[in-house]
């Protein structure tokens, strides 16, 4: 029966680490900030709790908050591959190709799909000014809404657009194999990917919120019905 469970699909997405601009209280979005202190132990802290575990498959975010949160991940496990990065640019994956024993490789896969929610005109501001200068409800219904856009930006709706494609091409796929996946990227792209996994509706998804480094482990059937889920 034990056997039985650990054969089961599991999915494990970690939110990367505080970045630099989380802790000054800074919109990021697409602008590629690397990871603060407090930010680097929380993704030593996500590696130690995910030590035990053998994974088959990674995909990770194209930005370096996500990138260095896989490393400092991947330095924890107990797991004897070879992490290998595959990327989607064209000229770089046709001169990846090797014969090598896969077995003993991790592939992870690197996306600009998995990339954060596009903050447009907001990059850079200070959240508290921001909301000073527009008001804490428009604030919040940019930050949080399902298809409000912040000005020059992208809504969560918008980021779904190209999360969910890439969750049913590349990751739902590794699933329906029995893989055991991990996902390492942002607060609002991983928003929508589990307002997909767990269907949550667009009024309950403001409500939904993604901590920094705490990975969040889910457990399917052989059907792909969800079992369970814990933070771990």
């Amino acid at each position: 029966m034990f056997a039985e469970v650990l054969e089961l699909p599991k999915l494990v997405l970690v939110r990367h680490g505080q970045s630099v601009w989380n802790l000054e209280n800074r919109f990021t979005g697409w602008v590629d900030v690397p990871l603060s202190k407090k930010g680097i132990d929380e993704s030593i802290s996500a590696g130690k709790k995910l030590k035990d575990v053998e994974f088959d498959t990674a995909y990770v975010s194209h930005m370096l908050r996500a990138v260095q949160t896989l490393h400092y991940v991947l330095l924890e496990l107990n797991s004897k591959k070879t992490p290998i990065i595959y990327h989607e640019e064209k000229r770089i994956r046709n001169r990846e190709h090797y014969t090598g024993d896969k077995k003993k490789e991790l592939p992870i896969y690197q996306s600009v799909d998995l990339a954060e929610r596009y903050y447009g005109n907001l990059q850079g501001l200070n959240k508290a000014e921001t909301m000073e200068k527009y008001g804490k409800e428009q604030v919040h219904l940019w930050r949080r809404s399902y298809d409000v856009n912040p000005p020059g930006g992208e809504s969560l709706k918008g980021t779904t657009i190209r999360t969910i494609p890439y969750f049913k091409n590349h990751i739902l796929k590794d699933l329906q194999d029995d893989k055991t996946v991990l996902v390492v990227a942002h607060g609002n792209s991983l928003r929508s990917i589990v307002m997909y996994v767990e269907n949550i509706s667009e009024k309950d998804i403001p409500n939904l919120e993604i901590p920094t480094g705490v990975p969040i482990l889910y457990t399917f059937d052989k059907n792909m019905k969800m079992l369970e889920k814990t933070l771990l």
